[in-house]
């Protein structure tokens, strides 16, 4: 119910955002000594884009710009507001601590609990604020892989491996947009991680509960909405079924 609950999650977040840099260093090296990148990897270039470079191109763009300047962003000042005002409320924390223990109100063992939790709240927003950096520095890091598999494949291309220009530019840039966009995924899915931990705001119950709590907390909103997604569907030239069954 606390993002302190999963305070393991910025090492997590290092190790993993690691894992993914060496498979991205692992398929820079495929594509440029053997000028192949495994199956999985030519499979989602040609799947997933068609065979197309330039939609491929456009799909990993859309990909970096909505990682980079969309949820790194904002999740990196999140988390940094979040430490700084965490930082300037422990005094404050303490002291209460102190009155209630003084007061009788707590043990000795309550109150060294609580202060416990309050350092531990410290150093999670403190190491996620430096966390989110390392997301950040993933996503500048994808785009300059993608650069250098792209020239340098084509430059191995042609002066190593006897290709044309025009084939050296085609194989290699599907094999780049391939891994390019097999690496952006789980890069994007990290960073959303690190955004719902760091605006997780601490409640009773899990995020699913809450999240069905307080939608169903204003049924006149809900029913407003579905009014307006009902209407939306009598449109002419909008599909109706989508709209009438989310309005319902």
């Amino acid at each position: 119910t606390e993002p302190l609950q999963f305070s393991i999650f910025p090492s997590l977040l290092l190790v993993a955002t690691l894992f993914r840099l060496a498979l991205n260093i692992s398929g820079t090296r495929l594509i440029l000594l053997h000028g192949e990148a495994g199956e999985v990897i030519s499979a989602f270039g040609k799947f997933v884009v068609g065979g197309n470079i330039v939609v491929g191109l456009i799909v990993f763009t859309i990909l970096v710009v909505i990682q980079f300047v969309v949820i790194t962003n904002g999740a990196g000042r999140v988390a940094e507001v979040a430490a700084r005002f965490t930082l300037d409320a422990m005094p404050g924390k303490q002291m209460a601590i102190d009155a209630d223990l003084n007061a009788g109100i707590i043990t000795d063992e309550e109150a060294q609990q609580r202060r416990r939790s309050v350092s531990k709240e410290a150093d999670f927003y403190g190491a996620m604020d430096g966390a989110s950096k390392f997301v950040k520095g993933d996503a500048i890091a994808a785009v300059l892989i993608v650069m250098i598999n792209l020239l340098g494949g084509m430059g191995v291309g042609v002066l190593q491996q006897g290709m044309g220009f025009s084939e050296a530019v085609q194989h290699f840039s599907l094999l780049t947009v391939g891994e390019g966009l097999v690496s952006q995924i789980p890069a994007l899915l990290i960073s959303t991680a690190t955004g719902i931990i760091v605006t997780r705001a601490a409640g009773e119950s899990d995020l699913g509960r809450d999240l069905t709590t307080q939608l169903t907390a204003q049924p006149r909103a809900l029913l407003i909405t579905g009014i307006v997604v009902t209407a939306l569907g009598i449109v002419p030239g909008l599909p109706k079924i989508p709209f009438f069954v989310i309005g319902a």
